[in-house]
């Protein structure tokens, strides 16, 4: 992990933004199932049954707004982190237990709807915190 500066961070933070909303749900679902696994990216998208992600990925169902929006908060993040750390630092920075989230793993924080403390949590992070 680097020190970045102000205009970095919100370079990083825009860049994420972008790729997040220009992607279709059904290749985020993908993506997090890639880098998380399916039963952790059902977790956080707070759906009993794994396999609706599998639905989701395929197109045959499409997510809940509440679930879509905790997909496009995980992969948001995770893109943000991925600029300033490689893909297994961010993993583990999901799955951890986060001193800016209360020793709340971000993961947890998200499936509870705790989007912005997430984003700041990953921005304290990133800037060297």
């Amino acid at each position: 992990m680097t020190n970045l500066d102000t205009t970095a961070l919100e370079t990083f933070g825009q860049s994420a933004h972008r790729v997040t909303v220009e992607t279709d749900v059904g290749a985020i679902a993908g993506f997090l199932r890639e880098v998380f696994g399916v039963k952790m990216t059902a977790y956080l998208a707070k759906v009993a049954d794994p396999k609706t992600v599998a639905r989701w990925i395929a197109g045959d169902q499409h997510p809940r707004p509440n679930a879509e929006s905790r997909l496009r908060v995980a992969f948001q993040v995770f893109q943000f982190l991925q600029q300033c750390d490689g893909p297994h630092t961010v993993r583990a920075w999901f799955v951890g237990m986060n001193p800016e989230l209360g020793d709340v793993a971000p993961v947890r924080a998200i499936r509870e709807g705790l989007s912005q403390e997430v984003m700041v949590a990953a921005k304290t992070f990133a800037a060297g915190g």
